[in-house]
Formats: structure tokens, C-alpha cells, sequence
């Protein structure tokens, strides 16, 4: 199979119909989109990403009312957070209703969706009639893409189609919140602060990350303990002097002197939006640069940045210690 690159929406919308796989652009990262309703169109998104059917897919909308198609239930804090954040890059899991598929919410009476608020990838959901499943475009555990081109590296001749929207603009993927039985819990820290959630509906219950020996399923997407990695190996680190010679190193804001290797600095300004949005773009040309480890310095713990430790902490032990 050959991976064809799409500028057309049409095209994209047309091969959607037909049950064909797309790698569309969102706000947040590329998602590998499928039919969100039809079993055999998931069992090929996990066929194409090698990911296991117990972490469960993501089904996306193209307007927030259209999230009562979906769940049985959306309580009051949910609908409180679905009328001020989306569209947008927060993921709800809420009770499903029963004629969503077990194969896109591995196995559970609960199902995880957004709206997105990538005006193209709403459009193409609104015009294909169904939610669209759309898990990263990627191989599973492995960097996130934020560009058409990052999905071509990985899933080349994978998957028919990518249509190319340019860059996102997030650059992490969605904040996920759970609904649970006994309590709200925050799921995994993403696009949307964690701080905004909590100023609206109160402090959020944490799950701790897994390591799963076995087929668990999971509450949502991007909760095991080892994912997003590279594939050189990435340690985070608290200060400079933890440097080796030769590392490639990612920091928010500042440069170790004198280092030898290539530094990715990805926001002189400290803004940790602008780092958010390039956090995968600077991981994916650390990755192609030859160098035997990444070593990322931590970033601050809170907004965007809860979001980036996550991602690197998962990446980091991926690998083990290095």
C-alpha cells in the first residue's frame, strides 16, 4: 500500500465514507480517523497503529450537542465544561450508550469524546454524517504527530491517506476527564490546563500511571506508564550539570553553555503554550539527529506544563534508565 498525501478535504470525506482510514489534522496532534460507529473500521485503526484493543479510542464530533449521541449520561459538571470548553482539547469519558461499539472503548460501559475545534476536522465529521474515531497517527507508544509528514514517517504504507492541514496548532494531545462512579478524575493532562477544569468544577481526583503486564483495559487513552517515545532513548533531568557529552537536550527556556550537541530551546519567551505546540516537532528532529540520548530538563509543574512532563516522564520510561 502506498500512503497518498491529501490537500483535498473532498477526497478525505469521500475515502471516510467508504470505510477507509484517514490521517486528518486537529488542533491538538494528527489523528488516524476512521467510521467511530463501525467495528470493522476500528479493528483496522488498530491494526494499523499495532495498538492494543484495551486502550480504548477517542470518538470525535462536530458539535458539542451531538455528545448526547454518544452518552447515556452527562452530568451536570460535565455539560458545565462541554458548554465552556469545547470545542476544543478536552476529552470527557462518560457513561455510553448501547449501541457504541466495546472495540472502541475497550470493553467498558464508558466512552470518551471531544469536539474538536480544528475547524477542518469538524467540517469533514459534520459532512461524513458519523463521529470519527481518531487516535494519534502513529505507531503506539511512539511520538505523537504534528505534521503530515510525521505521520508519513511512521505510518507509511500503513494507511491510504494522510491529508496534509498543515501544523497543529496545541501540540499535545486532549485533556482527558473521567466521570466515574466515584468521583471526577482527571485522566490524563493535556491541551486544556488543568487549573481552568478545576477553577470550574473543583479539585479533580488523580489516577495513578501503569505499567500493564497484562490486557487491562484501560479508562482512557495515554494511561500507561510507557508512551509518546522515541525512539532514542530520553531521561529528564533537573539541572544542567546532568548533561552528558553529545546528548540532544529539550528545555523550555535557556541554554547549557559550552554543551556539545544539538539544543532545542523551545521557548526563550517562557511561554509554555508556544512550548506545548512545539514539544513534538522538537522531539521528532531530536530523534533523526543521531545523538544516543535526549535529555529533556522538567518543566514547570503547572499549566501546559503538566501536560509536557507528562508526556516526557512516559517517554523516559519507555526506555529505562540511561
Amino acid at each position: 500500500m502506498q500512503t497518498v498525501i491529501l490537500s483535498d478535504a473532498e477526497e478525505a470525506i469521500r475515502a471516510l465514507k467508504a470505510g477507509e482510514l484517514v490521517a486528518l489534522p486537529t488542533e491538538t496532534v494528527y489523528g488516524l480517523a476512521g467510521l467511530g460507529l463501525n467495528p470493522e473500521v476500528l479493528a483496522k485503526i488498530f491494526s494499523a497503529k499495532d495498538r492494543p484493543t484495551f486502550d480504548p479510542l477517542i470518538l470525535h464530533i462536530a458539535r458539542p450537542g451531538q455528545v448526547s449521541q454518544l452518552a447515556s449520561e452527562v452530568p451536570h459538571d460535565a455539560r458545565r465544561l462541554v458548554d465552556t470548553f469545547w470545542p476544543g482539547p478536552l476529552t470527557l469519558v462518560l457513561p455510553k450508550k448501547p449501541h457504541v461499539p466495546d472495540l472502541a472503548t475497550a470493553g467498558l460501559g464508558t466512552v470518551a469524546v471531544r469536539c474538536p475545534k480544528h475547524p477542518l476536522m469538524r467540517k469533514i465529521i459534520e459532512k461524513v454524517g458519523v463521529p470519527l474515531a481518531a487516535p494519534s497517527a502513529n505507531l503506539f507508544g511512539r511520538l505523537s504527530p504534528t505534521s503530515a509528514q510525521h505521520v508519513v514517517e511512521q505510518l507509511e504504507g500503513r494507511i491510504p491517506y494522510v491529508l496534509d492541514g498543515g501544523t497543529c496548532e496545541v501540540g499535545v494531545e486532549s485533556t482527558i476527564i473521567g466521570f466515574m462512579p466515584d468521583g471526577v478524575y482527571l485522566l490524563r493532562p493535556g491541551g486544556l490546563p488543568v487549573e481552568q477544569v478545576e477553577h470550574m468544577i473543583g479539585p479533580l481526583k488523580r489516577m495513578p500511571a501503569q505499567i500493564v503486564e497484562t490486557a487491562t483495559s484501560q479508562a482512557a487513552p495515554g494511561l500507561l506508564m510507557k508512551h509518546y517515545a522515541p525512539a532514542t532513548p530520553l531521561v529528564m533531568i533537573d539541572r544542567f550539570e546532568e548533561l552528558k557529552p553529545g546528548d540532544g537536550v529539550l528545555t523550555f527556556c535557556g541554554r547549557p553553555q559550552g554543551h556539545l550537541g544539538p539544543i532545542m530551546e523551545l521557548s526563550p519567551r517562557k511561554n509554555l503554550q508556544e512550548a506545548a505546540s512545539l514539544l513534538f516537532q522538537a522531539l521528532h528532529q531530536l530523534d533523526r539527529s543521531g545523538v544516543p540520548r535526549i535529555a529533556a530538563l522538567r518543566f514547570p509543574e503547572h499549566g501546559l506544563g503538566m501536560a509536557i512532563n507528562d508526556r516526557l516522564s512516559r517517554a523516559a520510561a519507555t526506555h529505562g534508565p540511561v
